[in-house]
């Protein structure tokens, strides 16, 4: 296991220091902003859509290691994928990281990469900052106004 552990935070710091898809989208068809005041992180979440796929994907914002990777790693496992599939992944990335389902997620095949993730969930402080860019993406297809925050 601590292998394994090693090659997730090798994912992690990877995505945290280069972070894929780090952009303004330009035509966007839905953004949103989330705030996760309890470490600072801050997020926009940019989407364009065709009918129900998810077509592109890009965020910008400042914010520690998971926060950052997990945008990243969201705006890599997204593109391609329709509403309800992304909705899907959101239930199995949330009980991932929350722990429950007793880690049976964790070799979940839809999660693919988001499985490096499955840790957070030993550190609760953590799960916000890993979850504001899905709530994020969560608030902008909805096309909400509000800044998305995680208090």
């Amino acid at each position: 296991m601590p292998d394994l552990r090693g090659l997730y935070q090798e994912v992690i710091l990877d995505h945290s220091k280069k972070p894929r898809n780090y952009r303004v989208l330009e035509g966007a068809d839905h953004h949103a902003e989330g705030y996760n005041p309890l470490c600072g992180d801050r997020i926009t979440i940019y989407i364009k859509l065709d009918n129900d796929r998810i077509t592109d994907l890009s965020f910008q914002g400042s914010g520690c290691a998971i926060s950052t990777s997990s945008a990243s790693l969201l705006t890599e496992t997204l593109k391609g994928k329709t509403l309800d599939e992304a909705d899907a992944l959101f239930k199995k990335f949330h009980a991932l990281v929350m722990g429950e389902a007793n880690g049976n997620h964790a070799g979940d095949p839809q999660l693919g990469k988001l499985a490096v993730f499955s840790g957070v969930a030993e550190f609760p402080v953590r799960v916000k900052c890993a979850t504001l860019a899905w709530h994020t993406l969560r608030s902008a297809l909805k096309g909400e106004e509000k800044t998305v925050t995680t208090e």
